[in-house]
């Protein structure tokens, strides 16, 4: 299993986009981003200079939205912040196998003719950015109840060797059922198979979400500071 200590976890937006990433990527110098519908996720590594910022800011146009996930480092004065959260990045850590939950008729993998009501769910329950190809970016899965799609979670960033658990949510008259643990369980048990190691992010306020993840088998790996910023320019 790749070590807690893995430096691809320092740039998992950089370290995705240089690989099985790459089809979404819009690239200028060392700076990075995705296609726009996809994620609004960028990158400038880890130790970004002058420059590095200046070609992410050409990449992106002025006056654009910079959601710098969590870069180290921040960008020029003239950059004007849009957000800060605070939050803990989660490692699995339990074991580099996991017997797949038993299937269930209300689990199904949703594809793009799904779309409109994955958004539809995203936004009465807020798990986090999702944009209308944000499901390319790896297996999504849903539980529909009596049709209607109340949960899903799905695969997001891929640096090399991990494959990070993403869009948790369930809409609040389906909660309380085990549904995000089932659908958490189902993603790790699919990437633990195909040997990736696990790993998530939630938001320090969150601390139902994260007692979740930790009975499920995360373990906290270090704080994150997730920061979004505006480029310099016409708004």
């Amino acid at each position: 299993m790749t070590s807690d200590d893995d430096p691809v976890l320092d740039d998992p937006v950089g370290r995705s986009l240089d690989g099985r990433h790459a089809r979404f990527a819009r690239r200028l110098g060392r700076a990075a981003t995705y296609t726009p519908d996809v994620a609004t996720f960028s990158s400038v590594c880890t130790d970004p200079s002058a420059k590095d910022w200046a070609d992410l800011a050409e990449l992106l146009g002025p006056g654009a939205f910079a959601d710098m996930f969590n870069c180290p480092a921040l960008p020029p004065s003239d950059w004007e912040p849009v957000f800060r959260l605070d939050g803990r990045r989660m490692l699995w850590h339990g074991g580099d196998h996991l017997d797949l939950p038993a299937p269930g008729p209300d689990v199904v993998e949703l594809g793009p003719e799904n779309t409109p009501e994955m958004l539809a769910l995203v936004s009465r329950t807020e798990p986090g950015p999702f944009w209308p190809r944000t499901r390319e970016l790896g297996t999504y899965l849903g539980v529909r109840v009596d049709g209607t799609l109340v949960a899903m979670a799905g695969e997001r960033l891929r640096p090399p060797g991990w494959t990070e658990i993403s869009a948790v949510c369930t809409a609040p008259e389906a909660r309380g059922r085990g549904h995000a643990a089932r659908l958490v369980t189902t993603l790790a048990a699919r990437v633990l198979a195909r040997g990736d190691r696990p790993f998530l992010h939630v938001a320090e306020r969150n601390t139902g979400a994260r007692a979740l993840y930790e009975r499920l088998g995360f373990k906290t790996h270090g704080q994150v500071t997730f920061r979004g910023f505006r480029t310099p320019g016409a708004h």
